[in-house]
């Protein structure tokens, strides 16, 4: 590291289970986040300003004056910009010195592949079920880390799938695709704003740890927030022997799927 990096980071490099290994590790490290809304606005803010080296940000929206109430990646000034634009100058002004690429696109087949194969790490900041089960896939094709995070309403969750672990489940395990789940969306629902600020930054401190190496990680275990009670509630989960996805006889094969970003 230069000596400015060693002043940036020297709260980091203070704590001895991160140390100056954890950073290099943190600043070597490319990761993959879909979605500018309101979870990865707060997750790709703490992981630029953290030094990550590396952030590709997907993102197919532009920005909306409704968004502004909880997407703090944005700002008035840059309502109908691409969030993904918008996402890489409020990401460059917090730390200049990080590649941010962003893609104003949606991921589909090979693209998907290739970007998760390079990736350290993926945060899914997406919004519908569709986009969350293709990046599984993707994820569990590559061995990636995957860190989803959700919010509506007053409730958010969180979990880790480390597909890297021979043991972990992936989100296939917990919430079977193609089971009739209703998909409720923050823009006829609503969502209340500090509750994306929650599980976005607490998907970027899963993520940096996952690439830093050090912790346990949120695998097997699903967070769930009620904002109103303020109330934190565990379960706990295993995978499953006979996921379509991710178990034995999986059928891992995603080129057809579409990811929507949120």
């Amino acid at each position: 590291m230069t000596d400015e990096q060693l002043l940036r980071y020297s709260r980091h490099i203070l704590l001895d289970t991160l140390g100056i290994k954890g950073q290099e590790r943190i600043l070597a490290a490319h990761a993959l986040v879909v979605g500018a809304g309101g979870l990865g606005s707060p997750a790709t803010l703490y992981l630029a300003s953290a030094g990550v080296g590396k952030i590709t940000l997907v993102d197919d929206d532009s920005v909306d004056f409704t968004n502004l109430q909880r997407q703090i990646l944005h700002t008035r000034d840059r309502v109908g910009m691409a969030k993904a634009e918008s996402g890489r100058q409020a990401l460059a002004a917090i730390n200049p010195d990080i590649v941010i690429v962003p893609l104003q696109r949606r991921l589909a087949g090979a693209e998907l592949d290739s970007l998760v194969a390079i990736a350290d790490v993926v945060l899914d900041c997406s919004d519908n079920f569709a986009t969350r089960h293709a990046i599984n896939r993707a994820c569990v094709r590559h061995r990636k880390a995957l860190v989803s995070g959700a919010a509506i309403r007053f409730d958010g969750q969180i979990s880790v799938y480390d597909l890297r672990r021979e043991d972990s489940p992936c989100y296939h395990c917990l919430f079977p695709e193609g089971e009739d789940v209703d998909e409720l969306r923050c823009a006829v629902m609503g969502v209340f704003a500090p509750l994306t600020g929650i599980i976005g930054t607490m998907q970027a401190a899963e993520a940096l740890k996952l690439v830093a190496g050090i912790g346990e990680s949120l695998t097997g275990r699903l967070l769930l927030l009620d904002t109103l009670e303020m109330v934190w509630r565990t379960v706990k989960f295993r995978k499953d022997a006979g996921c379509a996805i991710c178990g034995l006889h999986g059928d891992r094969s995603y080129a057809n799927s579409t990811c929507r970003s949120a």
